[in-house]
């Protein structure tokens, strides 16, 4: 009998995890597994057959217990950034609500298309116990269920409906999470039934097998165009996303910009490609971005937007550019290569800048240009020096980002998400070194804080650094998601969360009052159906959970607090209170299109929405 001809008899959910342990991956020429374990809630839809088969290869596929499935999503979303897509986590969930709770953490991975595998539950394929716990019931479609929702937020889904289904869908999920232009969150709907079943498998499918990250070469004449718009600029500007960082090009990104003398502007997911010293770094773009890149933006004639989706926050929705700025657009994705009517370079950014570069002749950026972006730099410098220093005025975040920034190690992990505290960080964090910062703004999804810092935290850990990550977190996300603290004191993944209280939703009361709305439902004390509103302590709320706390008054109290954190070998959790009105970092924003009401018998947002609808003017149309 041939190799080929041997087979292994094995139950689906043995089959699947022994295939998972056989997948590696080549990162710097070194080959390592490309799970580094899971995320595992188990129920009565995985716990006798996924967990069965997961038992005995516990060393080799870690199983980390979280305590809320969504959560357990985000961590997996964000220990597949700090590895920048190259190693993956999978999630496992029960039949019904465990599964249905990984909704939001799929549609988060989508978004910001980061790789995940959900191993999930599912109803019986025989449907002989019909209707079984947990099932919804589609009267019109009986192979309708909860798992259906899924198909909407992850970039492949598949329902095992037979053992030898896998063959063909494991690979298929594995390479569309290591593909850069379909990257994004794998779906395998599991019926309880079938996680059981056996089949004769053939050995060679659990070969080991070393994969490769696909770098896909651009076509020789989309880089003959960029280089020809390029070479007639007068005011050039790149724009650095995320895929700048996921392509291993911060090398070839700085080459370029340096040889070409060209400005560079960092979108919210591309913060960290320079550091914020480097002379040509000109600040971060758009909603939650800064003067110094938002002016250049103005005024750019040709834009190379590399690596980025270009969302509504980079953009100012279309209207921080020139409507008569052409657009180069190099992405490994088609999808995003060609919007705005981009000039196409489809192809990865690694290979593409360094082809470009071979294209350009002799190509330099006016000097003039140039020292513009740099003067306005300056003054962008000389406004954050200034947003971030306290001393007689209130508690803001921008102050304690300040203090963060001063005391932390270079290769410390900033992570945040959602309210105030992206746009914040965004425009007041200077970068120490490369691919330090994770801002999900993609999705802008409270309660990744926490979650996505514990799962940074395990990527980090498996690197062997010392280095810590450090969660800056709002008092409203940390009351939607708070239970990873928990997480990581049962782990041993210190984290340093500063909990930065402003009483309630403090960012969208601004929006609110900025529309010329009345504060309504967003702070505590503006909620009608709160008689007597009271502040949650939130040190003593996390002691519970075993971390190290302290509540402090001021940022100077702050900054002590902070060393000791960074001292410690545990959890710390530091609290302090904001200003939910004064501190906004005030400069950087450019238009950002929200839905205002048309009529209202409210004078204030009538004026609001004449305001907002003029600067629509600005606006690009697509072209």
């Amino acid at each position: 009998m041939s190799t080929s001809d041997k087979t292994v008899r094995l139950t689906t959910a043995q089959a699947i995890v022994r295939y998972l342990v056989n997948q590696f991956i080549e990162i710097d020429g070194v080959e390592t597994r490309i799970f580094g374990g899971g995320f595992g809630i188990f129920g009565h839809g995985n716990v006798p057959c996924l967990g069965e088969a997961l038992y005995p290869v516990q060393d080799i596929l870690p199983l980390y217990r979280g305590q809320n499935e969504q959560s357990m999503g985000f961590a997996a979303a964000a220990y597949a950034k700090y590895h920048l897509r190259k190693r993956i986590m999978f999630c496992t969930a029960s039949a019904g609500p465990g599964t249905a709770n990984l909704l939001t953490a799929s549609a988060l991975a989508h978004a910001n298309r980061l790789p995940m595998l959900m191993l999930c539950g599912d109803t019986f394929l025989t449907r002989l116990p019909d209707p079984v716990l947990q099932q919804l019931e589609h009267f019109g479609n009986p192979t309708l269920g909860v798992n259906d929702a899924f198909k909407s937020v992850t970039r492949f889904w598949d329902r095992i409906t037979h053992p030898a289904q896998v063959i063909q869908s494991l690979p298929a999920a594995l390479a569309t999470m290591l593909d850069p232009a379909d990257c994004g969150p794998a779906f395998l709907g599991l019926p309880q039934d079938v996680q059981g079943w056996t089949y004769d498998y053939p050995e060679e499918f659990f070969a080991r097998r070393v994969h490769r990250i696909r770098r896909q070469a651009p076509d020789e004449a989309e880089i003959a165009d960029a280089a020809a718009l390029l070479n007639q600029a007068e005011r050039p500007m790149i724009i650095a996303g995320g895929g700048v960082q996921y392509s291993g090009a911060v090398a070839e990104l700085t080459a370029f910009a340096e040889t070409r003398g060209i400005p560079v502007v960092e979108t919210i997911a591309g913060r960290a490609n320079m550091l914020a010293d480097h002379p040509l770094n000109i600040g971060p773009i758009g909603v939650t971005g800064s003067d110094s890149a938002n002016a250049i933006a103005e005024r750019a004639d040709v834009v190379l937007a590399v690596g980025t989706r270009l969302q509504d926050f980079t953009t100012g929705s279309w209207t921080a550019f020139s409507k008569d700025a052409k657009f180069i657009g190099m992405n490994a994705g088609r999808h995003d290569a060609i919007k705005h009517l981009s000039n196409p370079v489809v192809g990865d950014a690694k290979l593409a800048l360094s082809a470009l570069q071979e294209g350009m002749g002799d190509y330099r950026a006016p000097d003039s240009w140039t020292s513009e972006a740099q003067t306005e730099r300056r003054a962008w410098d000389a406004y954050v020096e200034e947003n971030v220093a306290y001393g007689n005025r209130p508690n803001s975040y921008a102050q304690a980002i300040g203090v963060v920034n001063a005391l932390c190690d270079p290769r410390d992990r900033v992570v945040a998400a959602a309210g105030g505290l992206p746009a914040e960080v965004t425009a007041n964090w200077r970068t120490l070194d490369i691919g330090t910062v994770d801002v999900e703004f993609g999705f802008s999804c409270m309660g990744y804080e926490i979650a996505g810092g514990w799962g940074a935290r395990i990527a980090q850990s498996e690197a062997e650094q010392d280095q810590d990550t450090i969660v800056f977190t709002g008092d409203g996300s940390y009351l939607l998601m708070n239970s990873d603290i928990y997480s990581s004191v049962l782990s041993q993944k210190k984290l340093i969360i500063l909990v930065l209280d402003n009483g309630g939703f403090a960012v969208i009361n601004k929006l609110q009052n900025n529309t010329g709305n009345e504060s309504f439902n967003n702070l505590i004390k503006d909620c009608p159906t709160i008689p007597e509103p009271f502040a949650v302590d939130f040190a003593q709320h996390a002691a519970a959970m075993g971390a190290i706390t302290e509540t402090v008054a001021n940022p100077a109290e702050l900054s002590d607090a902070f060393k000791r954190a960074k001292a410690s070998d545990k959890t710390n959790v530091i609290v302090m209170q904001v200003d939910p009105y004064d501190g906004w970092t005030a400069q950087g924003h450019t238009w950002w299109e929200v839905g205002t009401p048309e009529v209202s018998d409210n004078p204030n947002v009538r004026e609001k929405h004449s305001e907002i609808e003029a600067e629509r003017a600005k606006q690009r149309q697509g072209v």
